[in-house]
Formats: structure tokens, C-alpha cells, sequence
């Protein structure tokens, strides 16, 4: 019962530390976007700068014994909850319809991104992964939603690329803090949702 009791509050310590972390991490990306220093984020910066701090926070899982532990027993609603926030995709749809964003990248980014978030909210109503079943609808999720993400900064890469001016709301807030902060975390928690589910598929068939 004590073991049980310390890692209950082991567990809730690295939780709130990873919290603070985040929370520090969302500042400087909110500081950084309200100084000169976003402009950094030019063409063809973003998608380097996304999958870098991507890399960064699967780095750090495996670097950091505590962040890894957390990473490897977190409830998983916790990370699909994380996906909520891709309702900011009906925010890319409002800007296409002031033609503030090109179609290719709202349009299908900004469906995707709510279609995900949907689903991930069903996910989360419907319960924890605990049976193949449900494993299997995570798992379905979590490719679609992978999928998607990487389509999203693949086409504001392109377009970035061909027409800079076109992109010009990612480098004001509040969607500068995509490829600053939100993203990165999203394409970080597909991988480690993805991993997770499958060990827990070799490991209970």
C-alpha cells in the first residue's frame, strides 16, 4: 500500500513538473512572437522549426528518466486530450472566408483539424484503451490525426515557400504559437500514443 501511495504521488510530482515545463515553453513562444525574433519564422523556416522542437520533446523522453517514466504511464486520454485544441482549425476556415489564408492550406487543414479534434473527443467520451477493440480506434485515430498534422506543415511549407505573404497570420499571434508550440507537442504525442498502443497490443493481444 505504501509503494502503491509513493508512486501515486511520484506520478503526480512528474505531472506537474511536465505542466510547469509546458507552461514555461508556452511563454517564451508567446514572448518570442511579440518580439523581432519571429521573424525567424520565414519561409522555409517552420517546418524545421516544428519538427526540430518535435524531435526535441522525443529526445528528452528518452534523455530524462522522470520525462521518460511519464511519457510511458500517463493515461493516453491525457495526450489525446491534448488534441482538442485542434478545433483552431474552424479558425482557419473564418480566415479563408476574410481571405486572410490560401484555400489549400485552410480548407483541408482546417476540416481535417476539426474532424480530429471530433473524433479525439469521442475517444475520450467513449473510455480508456483497455480492450483491442478500443486500441484499435485509438490506433485508426492516431494515424489519421498524424496524417493530417503532416499535411498541415507540408502545405504551409509550399505555400510559404511560393508565396510567403499568403502565410503571413503564422507569424502573428495567435497562430505563430503553432509551429512554436502546439504542433511540435502534437506530432510528439502521435508518436508516443503510437508506440504506447502498440506495446500494448504485443504485450495483450
Amino acid at each position: 500500500m505504501r509503494e502503491t501511495a509513493a508512486a501515486a504521488t511520484a506520478g503526480a510530482t512528474r505531472s506537474g513538473t511536465v505542466v510547469i515545463v509546458i507552461g514555461l515553453w508556452l511563454i517564451a513562444a508567446t514572448v518570442l512572437a511579440m518580439t523581432p525574433l519571429v521573424a525567424l519564422l520565414q519561409p522555409p523556416a517552420p517546418p524545421f522549426v516544428v519538427f526540430g522542437l518535435a524531435f526535441t520533446v522525443l529526445a528528452a523522453g528518452r534523455l530524462s528518466r522522470g520525462f521518460g517514466t511519464w511519457l510511458a504511464t500517463v493515461d493516453l486520454r491525457w495526450l489525446v486530450g491534448l488534441h482538442l485544441t485542434r478545433f483552431v482549425g474552424a479558425y482557419f476556415l473564418y480566415l479563408y472566408a476574410h481571405g486572410r489564408l490560401p484555400y489549400d492550406f485552410a480548407v483541408p487543414g482546417g476540416v481535417g483539424d476539426v474532424a480530429v479534434a471530433t473524433l479525439a473527443a469521442v475517444l475520450l467520451l467513449w473510455g480508456p484503451p483497455r480492450d483491442a477493440g478500443r486500441r484499435a480506434a485509438y490506433g485508426a485515430w492516431n494515424v489519421l490525426g498524424l496524417l493530417d498534422i503532416l499535411f498541415v506543415v507540408v502545405t504551409a511549407g509550399r505555400r510559404g515557400l511560393a508565396n510567403a505573404a499568403s502565410m503571413a497570420e503564422l507569424l502573428q499571434l495567435p497562430l505563430s504559437l503553432l509551429p512554436t508550440f502546439l504542433v511540435p507537442l502534437i506530432i510528439a504525442s502521435h508518436v508516443v500514443l503510437g508506440a504506447r498502443l502498440w506495446l500494448a497490443r504485443v504485450r495483450r493481444p
